[in-house]
């Protein structure tokens, strides 16, 4: 059976809640049979969140496939690209470090992106490929996903997936702010689980 590891994170700042979970538990609320997905909630801290990484990939999944929150974002975003670089935004660009000493410079993902932003389209949720994950922990995520698997010989593939805050979220803020139902994002999600399920995923 096909393995699935889903990542999402905590809320931070002054989020209550964070889009990538707010997904994860409607979406498991109701999983099909296939894949086995195992779902994790990782801390918005590099260090935790790369060991927390590190450690669960040493399962050996098929994929992996990992989620964050995109504030200001109207559609969910494939991000193609991990750069070995990280930092906040309470750091100047130039205070930024490479997130592997000697790594790679980036890392491209294998899994079909634009044909999961095209099947997530026509199913009437916004979506498209994403070339750019920033330079935060999501960027950082995608990037030590794939140098672990590397490192380690795993099979694993993976990807990450930016989902706009989710309506729940935008309903409090004081300005005009994308959003997107989870029910929409979850739908997103579930899609691209699906298509990782029929075995018919190709680079």
């Amino acid at each position: 059976m096909t393995t699935v590891l889903m990542t999402a994170f905590e809320p931070y700042d002054r989020w209550q809640a964070n889009a990538s979970w707010l997904t994860v538990v409607e979406l498991t609320s109701e999983l099909p049979s296939e894949p086995k997905v195992t779902t994790r909630l990782y801390p918005v801290d590099f260090r935790a969140a790369k060991t927390k990484l590190q450690e669960d990939l040493t399962a050996n999944y098929d994929y992996a496939l990992h989620l964050g929150q995109a504030p200001g974002s109207s559609q969910i975003r494939l991000e193609a690209f991990g750069l070995n670089i990280g930092g906040s935004g309470r750091q100047r660009p130039d205070e930024f470090h490479p997130l592997v000493a000697d790594g790679p410079a980036a890392y491209q993902s294998s899994l079909p992106l634009a044909r999961w932003a095209g099947m997530i389209r026509r199913a009437g949720v916004p979506a498209e490929v994403s070339y750019y994950a920033g330079t935060y922990l999501c960027n950082a995520t995608l990037y030590l996903s794939h140098f672990f698997a590397q490192e380690m010989g795993l099979k694993t593939r993976s990807c990450f997936i930016h989902l706009p805050l989710s309506t729940t979220q935008a309903i409090s803020e004081r300005t005009d702010t994308p959003s997107l139902p989870t029910s929409m994002a979850q739908l997103a999600v579930r899609m691209i689980l699906n298509d990782l399920a029929s075995g018919e995923i190709y680079a």
